[in-house]
């Protein structure tokens, strides 16, 4: 692939993944569609749930993490009344127990801001290098620290016994399934997450998402022009614009003075985005760097 083809996959697309479909499925599918040779996402989808799962591609998989880092938004659509072994519609009913009569916004208000979570035995942490949901499966349960995790905010949607929607806006390693059980307990009774569809990720919306059918109808040229370019999912970032001599120095590991507000920003340059940086004591430190022409050109003869 030439350097000119890999800067028209350079970007990250916004798909709307159907349930049924894993998130690494989902992404080779795309992947072969825009004939990218780098690839990754900014955050799985478990394959029963629907929704934004953001595809980078080129260059872009380079800011996975900052997007990886972003707050996430939900709509959950919880059953009450039944809990299973997996705390999800895939696993076994293993208690049942009567319906609230009614449910208040009031009702979820110790759920909102910083909270404690116990993950789930079916998840992919690992004890001793063994993912839980392994151990799960054979009948065995393993002590698990609490996590904190940040509810931004909680929402009753809808309440049509014994299903209530829940809109959830919460921090990364946020399990939703663990939220429905421990709120289905606060109400006095059981419940499961019966069905999650995720309608936003950072700054990013599910409706401005493509579905995989929608993407495989095109031709190749209008599948690269959803591509979101660099800049953009660099938009909710402090900028920092530099000279061309400051950015030869930036792309040499240098240390930048810089005026602005601490954490990661932006870097540009006059051709566009130099990279990521990280701004701390009055100083620019580089993070991650895009590939200039001259560089990858410089790697090939190498």
């Amino acid at each position: 692939m030439t350097a000119s083809t890999e800067a028209q996959t350079s970007g990250a697309l916004l798909l709307d993944k159907p349930v049924g479909v894993s998130s690494n499925a989902a992404l080779q599918r795309a992947k072969k569609l825009l004939g990218a040779r780098k690839a990754g996402h900014a955050g799985t989808l478990d394959p029963l749930a629907s929704g934004l799962l953001l595809l980078l591609f080129g260059e872009a998989t380079k800011f996975a993490g900052p997007l990886l880092d972003a707050d996430k938004e939900y709509l959950a659509t919880v059953k009450l009344g039944e809990r299973t072994t997996t705390g999800d519609a895939e696993g076994d009913v293993i208690e049942r127990k009567d319906l609230p009569v009614k449910i208040k916004s009031g009702d979820l208000e110790k759920f909102r801001g910083e909270i404690e979570q116990i993950p789930p035995m079916h998840s992919a942490l690992k004890r001793e290098g063994v993912p839980l949901y392994k151990l799960a499966r054979k009948g065995e349960s393993v002590d698990r620290a609490p996590r904190r995790v940040r509810i931004v905010s909680l929402e009753l949607a809808a309440f049509r016994s014994p299903l209530m929607e829940l809109q959830v806006r919460c921090s990364k390693g946020t399990y939703v399934r663990t939220l429905a059980e421990d709120i289905a307990a606060a109400l006095g009774t059981v419940g499961h997450l019966a069905a999650l569809r995720r309608t936003a990720s950072g700054g990013f919306r599910v409706e401005e998402a493509i579905t995989l059918q929608a993407l495989e109808e095109m031709s190749l040229e209008q599948r690269r022009r959803r591509l979101l370019p660099l800049d953009g999912l660099l938009a909710s970032l402090p900028r920092a614009d530099l000279d061309p001599t400051a950015e030869t120095r930036f792309r040499k590991g240098q240390a930048l003075p810089f005026e602005g507000p601490e954490g990661l920003c932006g870097v540009f340059g006059r051709e566009g985005v130099v990279g990521l940086g990280k701004a701390e004591a009055g100083r620019l430190l580089p993070v991650r760097l895009t590939t200039t022409q001259d560089a990858e050109k410089h790697q090939k003869t190498l």
